[in-house]
């Protein structure tokens, strides 16, 4: 599997299995089992999918070692502000059954970023993430978090595809050393 380097020097994986719309914990659990046992390196969940648990028991079923994973989670927007996103964090990690993230994202541009952003950046220096970064922000709403915040986002995770090649968004992000995940 290939890897990219990140902004902040980790490597992730290039492909990885996301779990969004898995709703069943039994099919996802197997799911991502299924992914592991296949090669898959990158997983990719969020609070608000509701299967944090499910990839977790996957992950421990799977006896990967701990070190060759990327786990990606997601912070939801009802849980926006500094106090709630580190109480959030925690209970990801606790459902995930793990010790640290790879990358924890702001899932949406909406409600206290920068309160969660500060939160995250704690936790990036803590060292309970290895990266941070943002789901589904427009470039107005990136620049402006890079520009008043002291770690730059190492991931911008939005829709591309070649019907939505985000050109100008890909190179914003490129000035930034923002990388794209889709």
């Amino acid at each position: 599997m290939q890897n990219i380097i990140l902004n902040n020097g980790v490597e992730m994986p290039i492909l990885g299995f996301g779990v969004y719309q898995i709703t069943d914990a039994k099919e996802c659990e197997q799911c991502v089992y299924d992914a592991l046992m296949a090669g898959y390196r990158l997983i990719d969940t969020a609070a608000a999918y509701l299967n944090e648990e499910a990839v977790g028991r996957a992950i421990k079923r799977s006896g990967v070692p701990r070190e060759e994973l990327f786990i990606t989670t997601k912070l939801w927007i009802q849980d926006a502000g500094y106090e709630s996103t580190k109480k959030a964090f925690e209970k990801s990690l606790k459902r995930l059954q793990l010790d640290y993230l790879d990358l924890y994202l702001i899932h949406q541009p909406f409600g206290d970023v920068y309160g969660s952003w500060r939160a995250m950046e704690e936790l990036y220096r803590e060292g309970k993430i290895r990266a941070i970064g943002v789901s589904n922000f427009q470039m107005d709403r990136l620049v402006d978090l890079i520009l008043h915040n002291e770690v730059v986002p190492a991931v911008n995770q939005i829709e591309t595809h070649p019907f939505c090649q985000q050109i100008e968004s890909a190179k914003v992000m490129k000035e930034y050393n923002v990388q794209i995940e889709s």
